[in-house]
């Protein structure tokens, strides 16, 4: 948050509001929706308020992971004139950026109603924002991927060519890893999956496979380890990726599309 303000703020702080609006000034505000979704992020919009007048009141009138119309009032805000006015772009910028990756969760969420699947995220994160954007994530009804390179191990076709092949790398591994640390292994063909299978593996990450194929791959896993599919997931494609049966299906353009 600190970093967030003085973005904004510099060394010389708000050039603008200062001069016009007196020391002693308060206001009130109201954050509105401009359009339906699903709100994430407010306990930051109140932090911002906050660090410039630690006694603003912010009250909100919904909570995280609620869907709202447009025009719904999210929160009231009271207090010093100039903390309203200073911190009001980084509250904004901070509810709207999670807000949106909220509603686009909850639409991949939507699209695939009725199935097993779930959806999660990756670690195409904004650098510096990753625990709120999965936080989002979570608001929207989706669940996290892996935090970092630390919590959870994910082998990829460069670790398993770098190693020298998926026993040597599998080996390294669990004479280095602690038995409570989850092992994926990433796979492009139905061949690289039946190989990963003789393996003690906990999930096998299917990528960039057609509808098909991933069929046929849970067919093969037949339980025996989670199944993710990842690598052109869209709103189109998501919910026939569903269908196939696997267990996850991780979402890059959930925290990397463009929003509003």
């Amino acid at each position: 948050m600190a970093a967030a303000l003085e973005e904004d703020l510099g060394q010389a702080g708000d050039i603008t509001t200062d001069p016009i609006i007196p020391a002693h000034a308060t206001a009130e505000a109201e954050i509105v929706a401009r359009k339906e979704g699903v709100i994430a992020g407010l306990d930051l919009a109140a932090a911002s308020f906050k660090a410039l007048d630690p006694d603003a009141q912010f009250v909100a009138d919904v909570a995280d992971g609620a869907r709202v119309a447009a025009g719904a009032r999210l929160a009231r805000i009271q207090g010093k004139a100039r903390a309203l006015l200073s911190a009001e772009r980084v509250a904004l910028n901070f509810l709207g950026h999670l807000s949106g990756i909220a509603t686009l969760t909850a639409a991949y969420v939507a699209a695939i109603e009725g199935t097993k699947a779930r959806i999660a995220c990756t670690r195409k994160t904004t650098p510096g924002l990753r625990a709120f954007e999965k936080y989002a994530v979570r608001a929207g009804g989706g669940i996290n991927h892996r935090f970092g390179l630390y919590d959870a191990v994910l082998v990829k076709d460069n670790h398993i060519a770098a190693a020298g092949g998926l026993a040597q790398a599998l080996a390294e591994l669990r004479a280095r890893t602690g038995h409570l640390v989850k092992v994926e292994v990433e796979v492009d063909t139905l061949d690289q999956l039946d190989e990963a299978l003789h393996f003690p593996i906990d999930a096998v990450l299917l990528d960039n496979m057609d509808a098909a194929t991933l069929k046929k791959a849970v067919a093969l896993v037949d339980g025996r380890v989670l199944t993710e599919a990842s690598g052109g997931v869209s709103l189109e494609t998501v919910r026939k990726i569903a269908e196939t049966g696997v267990d996850l299906i991780s979402v890059g353009p959930l925290l990397t599309r463009r929003r509003a």
